[in-house]
C-alpha cells in the first residue's frame, strides 16, 4: 500500500541504521533535545536500529564515520531547519526526513515566505520590513497598533514582541535585531489561531490554540499547562476544509515536503491569514503534530515511523 509518493514500510530493517540529529547550537536547542529523545525512544520501540547524535561543529565527520543509512532530523531552528543541514546531507548522499534544501530555506525565512505567499495569491497578514526604530515607528502608522515585531529567521516565537504603545518600539527592535537577520513588523490579527499538521500528502485534523498569554509565545508553546488545544477544532466541516486547503497550498508553494505544520490566524475582517510554515515541528509532550495525528488515529510511535518513511521518497541528489 502506498500513500502518495511516500512508500509504506513494514520491516524496520528496511530503514537500515538511522541517526536522530538533535540539539545543535540554535536558540531552540532545548526543545530539539526533547524532540530528539522522544523520537529516538519511539524508533527503538518499533524495532528500528537508531541512535541519537547531538549536532556539533564536527557533524560532517561524525556522520561519515557513523556509516548511517538515513537521518531523522530533529534539529529545530538555524542549522537544522533552514536548508543548511539538508544541503550537507544531500552532499553526503544521506537520505533524510522532511523537506529538502529549498523548502527548508524558504520556510525558515518568514519574510521570504510572506513574499512568496503573496506572489502565489495566498493570504498573509500585512507587514513592513524594519531596518531601524524609525522604520518601526513608520510601520506603526501604516499597520496601526498593536503590531508584532519578528526576526525573520527564528522559530518558536523567539525574539517576537507585541508592540502596543510607541514607547515599546525600541525594546522590540533591540530584541529582534539581536538575532542578526531581517526584521519585520506584522499587523496584529485579533482572531482565533489554528494549526494544520501535514503528514505525507494529507492534512491532519486542525487544532485551535487558546492561550492566556499575550500571544502564543515560547513559554505557552512548550511549557505552560494553561494553553488549551481544541481538536476537533470546533469549525464546521466546510470551514475546516477551507483552512486545510489553504495550509496545503502554502506548504506546496514554498516547496515543503514530507511533514510539517502551517499556522493560520482567522481575522474577523480579512478571513484566514497564513502566519508561517514549520518544516521540523516539535515532537514533545506539548507538540501539535502528535496531537493532531492522535485524533486521526495515529499514535506517537507510528507517527515517528511514518515521518521516517519520508526519507525513502526521491530527493534530488540523494539516493533513497
Amino acid at each position: 500500500m502506498t500513500t502518495s509518493r511516500y512508500p509504506r514500510v513494514t520491516d524496520p530493517g528496511a530503514f537500515g541504521r538511522v541517526v536522530v540529529l538533535m540539539g545543535g547550537e540554535s536558540a531552540e536547542r532545548e526543545i530539539s533535545l526533547l524532540t530528539g529523545d522522544a523520537v529516538l525512544k519511539a524508533l527503538r520501540s518499533k524495532g528500528v536500529q537508531a541512535e541519537g547524535l547531538d549536532a556539533g561543529r564536527d557533524l560532517a565527520a561524525r556522520l561519515t564515520a557513523g556509516r548511517y543509512d538515513r537521518v531523522w532530523i530533529a534539529l529545530h531552528g538555524r542549522g537544522g531547519e533552514d536548508g543548511t543541514l539538508q544541503g550537507l546531507l544531500t552532499f553526503l548522499g544521506l537520505p533524510f526526513t522532511g523537506s529538502g534544501v529549498l523548502g527548508s530555506a524558504i520556510s525558515m525565512d518568514k519574510l521570504r515566505t510572506k513574499r512568496l505567499l503573496q506572489g502565489a495569491g495566498l493570504p498573509t497578514p500585512r507587514y513592513c520590513v524594519i531596518r531601524n526604530v524609525a522604520d518601526l515607528a513608520e510601520a506603526g502608522e501604516q499597520l496601526g497598533l498593536p503590531l508584532m515585531v519578528k526576526p525573520s529567521d527564528e522559530g518558536s516565537s523567539i525574539g517576537m514582541s507585541k508592540v502596543e504603545r510607541p514607547d515599546q518600539m525600541q525594546a522590540a527592535w533591540d530584541l529582534a535585531a539581536g538575532f542578526n537577520c531581517d526584521v519585520f513588523a506584522e499587523e496584529w490579527v485579533a482572531g482565533p489561531e489554528f494549526t494544520a499538521a501535514i503528514l505525507h500528502d494529507r492534512v491532519l485534523p486542525l487544532i485551535r490554540i487558546q492561550t492566556d498569554s499575550t500571544f502564543y509565545d515560547y513559554q505557552a508553546k512548550y511549557f505552560s499547562a494553561e494553553t488549551r488545544y481544541l481538536c476537533p477544532c470546533g469549525l464546521p466541516a466546510e470551514g475546516e476544509r477551507e483552512l486545510a486547503d489553504i495550509a496545503r497550498a502554502a506548504f506546496d508553494a514554498v516547496g515543503a515536503r514530507g511533514w510539517g505544520r502551517v499556522d493560520i490566524m482567522v481575522s474577523p475582517q480579512a478571513g484566514p491569514l497564513i502566519l508561517e510554515i514549520n518544516t521540523v515541528p516539535g515532537m514533545t509532550s506539548h507538540s501539535l503534530v502528535p496531537m493532531a495525528a492522535g485524533v486521526a488515529g495515529t499514535g506517537f510511535d507510528d507517527l515517528v515511523w511514518q515521518i521516517l518513511e519520508t526519507s525513502l521518497a526521491a530527493v534530488p541528489g540523494v539516493p533513497a
